[in-house]
């Protein structure tokens, strides 16, 4: 099955609330999704989400990096996998989100070369997973409802956007958990919001409170490793290294630093799946967890991103909660999910069978 080209196109997608963190605020999502083609009938599927403020790719951006990659590709045996992933790792510098793109393509292609779902071929370690659900950055009592709301609908994990006001922060976690009831999880995710003396001390101040969380993520810059590490060394919650850790070489870091004790694996940060299985390796290998997190992407992109983490035994934690955000669904096939019960199509590949895009 060798490459023949691709097909790139962008859509939209409505969200059923603002979705907002401490860099960014969204009314809905865009993407780019690509179709690779080969001497065959099969198609691959891939997505990319422009992330400018965390990944420093646009649109444009990755449309172009895309089609500079494919050419690059293009001829080559879809059985060669690690020669294709030398090759699209090795195209340019940075572009990750265009690198996952057509990442997640070939590994549908080689799914469906091979007959096997991706996340069989790369461990098999479950087949369902189960999501936490993102509450934006609100006032606290926009927030506490939004909690009520998910907890009516039976969600049992909150992933709770925090980030730039410390006093603001703890109103907003104390609201949430008073809403939400001592039965549900939470988890902070400051996305890069805090100093790391600030981090210390709200954090602090919140298990003080009895909040009772199960990691807090990315509390400070994400060139701030010594802040990173700081802020472990001070606290008795978890810390999970998120926009910090691109590629494998970060993951050694953080690592080599014990600057945190998770780490959140995003395709778009990784260039996907190829690294990110590196990544995951890595911390398995010095005793870290995972967390599988999405930018706002398409099903397409969750879809890849559900794979590996129902292949890998060191993924506890998921976050994969974009699908339960949008208000509607443009991709056909893919991941199914039952609330936030997320469960892996069988099919060869990813899944994904097609597009709603013309």
């Amino acid at each position: 099955m060798l490459i023949t080209g691709v097909k790139i196109s962008r859509m939209s997608t409505g969200l059923k609330r603002p979705f907002k963190t401490a860099l960014r605020t969204l009314e809905s999502i865009e993407n780019i999704l690509i179709e690779i083609t080969t001497d065959s009938d099969k198609t691959g599927y891939g997505g990319a989400a422009p992330t400018a403020v965390i990944t420093g790719d646009t649109a444009g951006s990755i449309t172009e990096g895309i089609q500079f990659i494919i050419d690059r590709i293009v001829g080559l045996d879809i059985r060669n996998l690690e020669i294709i992933m030398q090759k699209i790792n090795g195209s340019m510098a940075g572009n990750t989100s265009a690198k996952a793109a057509v990442d997640m393509a070939i590994y549908d292609l080689y799914g469906k070369f091979y007959s096997a779902p991706v996340y069989r071929l790369l461990g098999g370690f479950r087949n369902t997973l189960v999501t936490d659900l993102t509450i934006s950055l609100n006032s606290p009592e926009e927030m506490a409802e939004e909690s009520m709301e998910a907890v009516r609908q039976g969600v049992k994990i909150l992933k709770i956007k925090v980030g730039g006001n410390t006093e603001m922060d703890l109103a907003r976690i104390k609201a949430v958990r008073e809403a939400a009831g001592s039965d549900v999880r939470l988890r902070i995710d400051a996305n890069q919001g805090w100093k790391p003396k600030e981090a210390v001390e709200i954090v602090n101040l919140m298990q003080n409170e009895g909040i009772g969380l199960d990691f807090v993520e990315q509390p400070v810059g994400a060139d701030d490793f010594e802040g990173m590490r700081y802020v472990r060394e001070r606290v008795t919650v978890p810390v999970i290294a998120d926009e910090s850790v691109f590629s494998p070489a970060d993951a050694l870091r953080i690592v080599n630093m014990g600057a945190a004790d998770g780490i959140n694996i995003k395709l778009m940060k990784s260039g996907g799946i190829y690294n990110a299985v590196k990544i995951a390796d890595i911390a398995e290998t010095a005793g870290l967890f995972c967390m599988v997190g999405s930018m706002m992407e398409s099903h397409a992109g969750l879809t890849a991103a559900a794979h590996l983490a129902a292949a890998r035994a060191v993924v506890r934690e998921v976050d994969l909660d974009v699908p339960l955000l949008c208000s509607e669904k443009k991709e056909k096939g893919g991941t199914e999910y039952h609330g936030t019960v997320i469960t892996l199509p069988e099919a060869p590949g990813l899944g994904i069978s097609g597009t709603m895009i013309p």
